[in-house]
């Protein structure tokens, strides 16, 4: 990969970073459609690559939840025997489907490129609807699952969502997050996030290392996109408090939306 296009890479992770400390979306719904949509990545190598990303990065961030003790580890085992079946199970299709020889407009290129635009729009569904939801969980206790089917639910939530993710890389952050939300509103915003992130890494790292044996990883890629992203990442979350939520979630909707009418165009 040339050196020029390298820098452009890390701009990307930068700008990628900065926003993603900015609103807390993960980096996939970003990352993905940007590599796909600017640079013209193949999907399953943007897929492949942004998968490894999430991996470490939110690694990391799950050492800080750690240490603050905002990660509750039963929820996130119910989470991970859900998604992590799910993950393995959708490498192996993809295997049988021979993703790797999928070349720019061929039918597997177009289903990876819908799957992304679809689970953008849930992401920016997520970021829309997120205050009105968390309205009606306060305002309907009745409403709330009991401990035996919340469980059950969530299991079966995440075996989707870890599906979503193996295609696509993106639905372990908003998506994941706003299932929480609904399924344990008594949860505190802190624990929210931290088990989100804890879930994440390692489906994140199983998806990654099926799409390295499918051939679909760019290390060259990931190691431009980390040295960007991790000092944005850092700048954003220092400015968060400095810019109102509401607009960055609305211009993050938008521009997403458009991202996702644009893959599939």
């Amino acid at each position: 990969m040339p050196f020029h296009f390298d820098l452009v890479y890390v701009a990307s992770g930068l700008a990628v970073g900065l926003l993603v400390g900015l609103t807390g979306v993960g980096g996939g719904s970003l990352m993905t459609p940007l590599l796909t949509v600017l640079f013209g990545v193949p999907a399953t190598t943007a897929v492949g690559t942004d998968l490894a990303f999430a991996a470490i990065t939110k690694g990391a961030g799950t050492v800080v939840h750690r240490l603050r003790n905002t990660v509750n580890w039963r929820v996130v085992a119910l989470m991970a025997s859900g998604s992590l079946p799910a993950s393995i199970t959708t490498i192996f299709v993809l295997h049988s489907l021979d993703i790797h020889a999928a070349g720019k407009g061929s039918p597997m290129d177009l289903f990876i490129r819908w799957s992304i635009s679809i689970c953008v729009m849930l992401t920016v569904c997520a970021l829309l609807f997120k205050p009105r939801i968390l309205k009606w969980i306060e305002t309907n206790p009745k409403a709330q699952l009991k401990d035996s089917t919340r469980k059950v639910t969530t299991v079966v939530a995440f075996a989707i969502i870890g599906t979503l993710v193996t295609v696509s890389s993106i639905g372990a952050g908003a998506i994941g997050a706003m299932v929480l939300v609904m399924l344990y509103p008594t949860m505190k915003s802190a624990e929210i996030a931290g088990t989100d992130i804890a879930y994440a890494v390692p489906l994140t790292a199983v998806a990654a290392f099926g799409h390295y044996g499918l051939g679909t990883l760019d290390f060259s890629l990931l190691g431009a996109l980390l040295l960007g992203s991790i000092p944005g990442i850092t700048v954003g979350s220092y400015l968060s408090r400095a810019v109102p939520e509401k607009f960055l979630r609305g211009v993050l909707a938008t521009t997403l939306t458009a991202v996702a009418a644009k893959l599939v165009m």
